[in-house]
C-alpha cells in the first residue's frame, strides 16, 4: 500500500495538537483526522480514535505492523515540517500580522469643512 497524498487540513499553535492530516492510499482510500501531537519526547502522530464506554480511546483505523506505522509517521511528519517551513516563509515575506484597531465610528454629521484657497494665475513682473 502506497501513500499517494498527504494533506495538512488544519494547523495550530495552541495546545499539544499541532495539525490535523488526511492521508490517501493508492489513490483509492483516505483516512482523515490523523493528528500531529507534541509530546514530551517530540512529535508523533495519533490515528483517528473514539472514546469507548469505559472512557478509553481506541483507534478506528491503524497500521497493523510497525514497519508501515514508521513509514506513515515519517511521511506525515515530513509533510508537516514542509507546511511549517512554508508558513514561516510566508511570515518572513509579508511580515507578522498586526491587528489593526477598529475604524472610528461614523464622522459627525456637522463636521466642519475647510476649503482650499483659490489659486489665481500669477502674472510675471514687467521689466
Amino acid at each position: 500500500m502506497e501513500i499517494t497524498s498527504i494533506t495538512i487540513r488544519k494547523m495550530g499553535n495552541e495546545g499539544k495538537m499541532k495539525a490535523i492530516v488526511s492521508v490517501t492510499f493508492d489513490h483509492s482510500f483516505v483516512v482523515h483526522d490523523i493528528k500531529v501531537i507534541e509530546g514530551n519526547n517530540g512529535y508523533f502522530i495519533a490515528m483517528p480514535s473514539r472514546k469507548t464506554q469505559d472512557g478509553e480511546f481506541k483507534d478506528i483505523v491503524h497500521p497493523i505492523n510497525s514497519e508501515f506505522r514508521e513509514k506513515l509517521s515519517t511521511e506525515v511528519m515530513k509533510k508537516y515540517q514542509e507546511a511549517l517551513d512554508l508558513q514561516a516563509q510566508q511570515v518572513n515575506e509579508t511580515g507578522p500580522t498586526i491587528a489593526m484597531p477598529a475604524p472610528e465610528e461614523a464622522a459627525p454629521e456637522e463636521a466642519p469643512t475647510v476649503e482650499a484657497p483659490a489659486v489665481d494665475a500669477v502674472e510675471e513682473p514687467a521689466e
